[in-house]
C-alpha cells in the first residue's frame, strides 16, 4: 500500500479473502495502514471477534469506522483487475471523499511471495500429489476413452484430498480440476490461456479430453492440479500406450533439458523473461522450436507462479520483465506437440532458493508406459 500511495485496501475476493484471513467468507475485509483490519461480514453467521463486524451493506463501512473514530483513507486500493465494474463504482461511492485506485498488481505481487507457513503447504501437496500419479498406470485399462482415464485419476484426486475446486485468476479462465490430452487432441487450440488446449467435451467448456480412444502409439499428458492444502501444487507427467515414436523421447529429452536449465537459472533476481528465452533457444537448437508449447497456437511461456490460484506471478514468458524473489513458488513446464503422436513434456513444481529452483513434487519425470 505503501508503495502505491494507499493508506487502506479492501478485499472482496474469494482468493484474497482466504490469503488474508484463512477462511472464504461473503464480506469486505478492510485494511487500514494506521490500524488493525475490521473483517465486515455477511455471511456465514456465528463468527465472533474485536475485528468483525456483521453488515447488510457496504454502504455501511463508512459509519462505522467513524463510531470507531477511524478517519476515511485518502486512497484505497480495490481488486480492480476481479471486482465488476458495478462492484467498482459501488465501493467508489461507498468511499465517495477518497482517491480510487487498482490493487490487484500490489495483492498478487505479495501473494507470489511464499511464507514458511506457506511453503510447508505446497510440500504436503507435492507429497501427496505425487502419491496419486504414482496409480495411474494402474488405472488404464485397454480400450478406455481419454475421458473415461480422466475419471478414474479424478476419482483418485478427491479420494486423496483434493478439494476439487481448480481456482485460476483471470476473465474467463475456465477448468475442472484439471486436463488429460491424448494424441492429436493435445494440438487442438483453445481460448483460455493455459499451456496446451484441448478440444473438450463441448463448446461450453472447450479444453481438455475429448473422448479420444487410447490406441498404441498414442501419447497421454496429464496435468491435474494437486489443490489438497488450498495451495495448489501443479504437475505433469507423460504416459504412452506402448512404444512411442524414438523422436517423441527426444521431444521428451529436450523437455527434461529445458527443465534443469529453467530451474538452474531460477535464482532470486532472474529475470523471467531470460528464462524464457533460453528455453527457446534449447527447442530451437534441437529442432523443436516448431512444436514447442503447441503447434497452431503455441503458448509464449514456460512456467508461472502458483499458490491459492494455479496461475499466480511470475510469469515465465516473452516480455515479462518481473524477477524472481526468494520463497516464490513456480511451475516449469516445457511441452511439445508431435504431430500424430500427442503432448510430450513435463512440469514441475519448484521453490525459488538462493541455489535456484527446488523441486517438490517428488516423482520420475521419464515417460511411463500405461500398457506395462
Amino acid at each position: 500500500m505503501c508503495a502505491a500511495g494507499a493508506d487502506a485496501c479492501l478485499i472482496t475476493a474469494n482468493a484474497n479473502l482466504f490469503y488474508a484471513t484463512g477462511q472464504v467468507v461473503a464480506g469486505y475485509l478492510y485494511i487500514p495502514q494506521q490500524h488493525e483490519p475490521l473483517l465486515f461480514l455477511r455471511r456465514p453467521v456465528g463468527l465472533s471477534g474485536d475485528h468483525i463486524i456483521y453488515v447488510r451493506k457496504p454502504e455501511e463501512i463508512i459509519e462505522i469506522l467513524d463510531q470507531r473514530g477511524i478517519s476515511p483513507p485518502k486512497c484505497i486500493m480495490l481488486e480492480g483487475d476481479v471486482i465488476s465494474h458495478s462492484e467498482w463504482l459501488r465501493y467508489e461511492a461507498v468511499f465517495s471523499g477518497s482517491a480510487v485506485i487498482n490493487g490487484t498488481p500490489a495483492i498478487r505481487k505479495a501473494r507470489s511471495v511464499k511464507t514458511d507457513f506457506e511453503i510447508s503447504l505446497f510440500r504436503r501437496s507435492g507429497i501427496i500429489h505425487s502419491g496419486v500419479y504414482r496409480k495411474i498406470p494402474q488405472l488404464y485399462r485397454r480400450g478406455m476413452t481419454d475421458v473415461e482415464l480422466s475419471v478414474e485419476i479424478e476419482r483418485e484426486m478427491r479420494l486423496a484430498g483434493s478439494y476439487g475446486i481448480f481456482r485460476v485468476f483471470g476473465q474467463s479462465m475456465e477448468i475442472f480440476i484439471g486436463s488429460l490430452l491424448a494424441g492429436d487432441n493435445a494440438a487442438a487450440p483453445s481460448p483460455y490461456d493455459f499451456a496446451l488446449g484441448g478440444k473438450g467435451q463441448h463448446p461450453s467448456l472447450p479444453i481438455g479430453a475429448d473422448n479420444t480412444v487410447l490406441r498404441e502409439g498414442m501419447a497421454v499428458m496429464v496435468d491435474m492440479g494437486g489443490n489438497f492444502t488450498g495451495y495448489m501444487t501443479d504437475m505433469t507427467r507423460t504416459f504412452s500406450v506402448g512404444k512411442l515414436p524414438e523422436h517423441a523421447y527426444f521431444a521428451h529429452q529436450t523437455a527434461l533439458e529445458i527443465q534443469a536449465e529453467t530451474a538452474r537459472m531460477a535464482v532470486p533476481g532472474a529475470i523471467c523473461e531470460n528464462l524464457w528465452q533460453r528455453a527457446l533457444d534449447i527447442a530451437d537448437r534441437n529442432g523443436l522450436k516448431n512444436c514447442f508449447m503447441g503447434i497452431s497456437q503455441q503458448a509464449k511461456f514456460v512456467g508461472h507462479g502458483v499458490g491459492i490460484e494455479i496461475n499466480e506471478l511470475p510469469v515465465l514468458g516473452a516480455r515479462s520483465q518481473m524477477t524472481l524473489e526468494k520463497n516464490m513458488m513456480i511451475a516449469i513446464e516445457p511441452k511439445f506437440v508431435i504431430a500424430g503422436v500427442g503432448a510430450v513434456g513435463i512440469e514441475n513444481t519448484f521453490w525459488v532458493t538462493d541455489s535456484g529452483g527446488e523441486k517438490i513434487t517428488l516423482l520420475d519425470d521419464q515417460i511411463m508406459d500405461l500398457t506395462a
